[in-house]
């Protein structure tokens, strides 16, 4: 033992790669441990997937689907080789400049076809197809397709953007992951009622049913109907509160089971149908 001692003092370069060697076994067990910001973004958000016959595009298999918080989004069809970019800094929308629309436009008319383009207004519905982090810029790229079935367009044309979240200089490279996804959510919120349009059509159909059904059944029992005493107001119920340092059991009991549950680590965020609870280390911390 006391020989490889001596070694390692008598000769340096020994000393040098132990210390190399040894840093390298444990960079790598630490990055195992510690998931990328792509990875954690793409575990939040499902990306949309796309596919085409000769009727056109559709959607195969749908994604996260996201609700648009504020306008000046601009978007081209699904069909068209270009896209545009949109960027968000800041807290503001900074849409494509004309020029460029009208370069993407000249360039279309080339090919003989025409250059359309979309504004996504407040409340449309898309689905993620991408997800880019950049950190030399300090720049996540999302691009979006429109849930067409959700914006009740049609024919449907599948509008598609690139979205550029530009964050400051030098504070991508250490930003978690919540705090991201915040900042993506002030633009693209996570939304969850894509599907109450079929049931609200089907909520329609039963209570037409039910008015075509209802003549037959008061010409039948009128003095029934006309005995039964008027039924009394009954007081509405409180509104749900939701104040900061409440727990997840206290919020639960106020709003219910959360549509959907997103783990931080000491950061857990309950997504309902119209907001966002936030919690830190199990206490409310903030409300969207």
């Amino acid at each position: 033992m006391c020989k490889k001692v001596n070694d390692l003092i008598r000769f340096p370069f020994l000393a040098s790669l132990v210390t190399v060697a040894a840093a390298a076994l444990i960079v790598p067990l630490a990055r195992a441990q510690a998931p990328s910001l792509d990875e954690q973004l793409a575990a939040q958000y499902k990306l949309v997937k796309m596919g085409s016959d000769t009727s056109g595009y559709s959607v195969v298999d749908k994604g996260t689907l996201l609700a648009i918080q504020k306008g000046g989004i601009l978007g081209v069809p699904y069909s068209d080789n270009s896209i545009l970019s949109t960027k968000y800094e800041n807290g503001t929308v900074h849409s494509p400049s004309n020029a460029l629309s009208k370069t993407i436009g000249f360039g279309m008319k080339r090919f003989g076809k025409e250059q359309t383009t979309h504004l996504f207004a407040v409340g449309d519905k898309v689905y993620p197809s991408k997800i880019e982090v950049n950190a030399s810029k300090d720049t996540v790229t999302i691009g979006i397709v429109a849930c067409d079935t959700c914006n009740k367009t049609d024919p449907p044309t599948y509008n598609k953007a690139n979205v550029v979240f530009q964050f400051p200089k030098g504070t991508l490279a250490s930003a978690n992951a919540g705090t991201v996804e915040d900042t993506i959510g002030q633009l693209l919120a996570v939304s969850t009622d894509d599907s109450q349009q079929g049931g609200d059509q089907g909520g329609q159909q039963a209570a037409d049913q039910g008015n075509q059904q209802q003549p037959a059944d008061q010409g039948a029992q009128p003095a029934a109907a006309a005995a039964q005493p008027a039924p009394q107001d009954q007081p509405a119920p409180e509104p749900a509160s939701i104040d900061k340092g409440m727990t997840t059991d206290q919020v639960q009991a106020a709003l219910g089971k959360p549509d959907k549950i997103v783990n931080l680590g000491s950061k857990q965020i309950y997504v309902y149908k119209d907001l966002k609870v936030t919690f830190l280390n199990g206490k409310v911390s903030d409300v969207q």
